[in-house]
């Protein structure tokens, strides 16, 4: 099991792995065994940013059979895009856009592919998996409903928070999943509740189209969610990787 990060130092950005409260900075793309640099910072010192910026962000919805609520159970995973623009650092703002009516949170688990996927199998496609993150898919409830395609409900500037890190090496089948705001817990449910697992979903995403190193998927939320605020703060922890906080403007 390894904890990776990118940060930010000095102005530059770099990956590192994480030890304690010790970051190891790495030279080398993080998908190719980087190598250390033999530099070392504070944890506490350096920006942490989004672990990975991809070549695409995907996500599916309605995955888990306690946010279905009276709606029917999909047949295949049900994906859709995120632009990667979208993407926010930990501890980043999401910004609200100033005419979003019902703005919510989605606590989500996040995939980091590792490898080149295109038509694998759902018993090989663990092996496609370079590890795991946490991730929240921010989604305007009025423009999810009322909009044709979700590309602002869902792709905002800054509406794809994810992080603090990626880790590798853990049963991401079965981990916990929680999500906080303002400190009061608004879901709680293990990755073993996914109506469609992980390799299913790289499998059949890999049908269509190619999954390269990096990029993002994230698997649905849990439960129920509602609006956030300005002055709210949201925090999606994984058992094992992390604790992702972001205010929200």
């Amino acid at each position: 099991m390894a904890t990776y990060a990118r940060f930010e130092v000095q102005g530059q950005s770099a990956y590192g792995l994480v030890d304690g409260d010790t970051i190891h900075e790495l030279s080398g793309r993080l998908f190719d065994e980087p190598k250390p640099t033999g530099k070392d910072f504070p944890r506490g010192k350096v920006k942490l940013l989004a672990p990975h910026i991809p070549s695409k962000i995907l996500a599916v919805g309605l995955n888990y059979k306690s946010h279905l609520g009276t709606r029917t159970a999909p047949s295949n995973p049900e994906i859709f895009y995120k632009p990667v623009s979208c993407l926010q650092d930990p501890d980043g703002p999401i910004r609200i856009p100033a005419d979003a009516g019902a703005p919510h949170f989605e606590g989500e688990l996040v995939i980091v592919m590792g490898r080149t996927a295109r038509n694998v199998s759902a018993a090989d496609a663990g092996q496609y998996v370079f590890g795991v993150t946490c991730g929240n898919d921010v989604s305007e409830r009025s423009w999810q409903a009322n909009d044709r395609q979700w590309w602002r409900a869902k792709g905002c500037d800054t509406f794809g928070p994810a992080g603090p890190f990626i880790v590798t090496g853990l049963n991401y089948g079965d981990l916990l999943l929680q999500t906080r705001v303002n400190g009061a817990t608004a879901q709680s449910q293990r990755t073993s509740d996914l109506l469609f697992d992980v390799p299913t979903v790289i499998s059949f995403i890999s049908r269509f189209l190619t999954l390269e190193p990096g990029d993002l998927i994230y698997t649905g939320t849990p439960g129920n969610t509602f609006g956030l605020k300005s002055g709210d703060v949201v925090e999606v922890e994984i058992e094992g990787v992390g604790t992702l906080r972001n205010p929200v403007e």
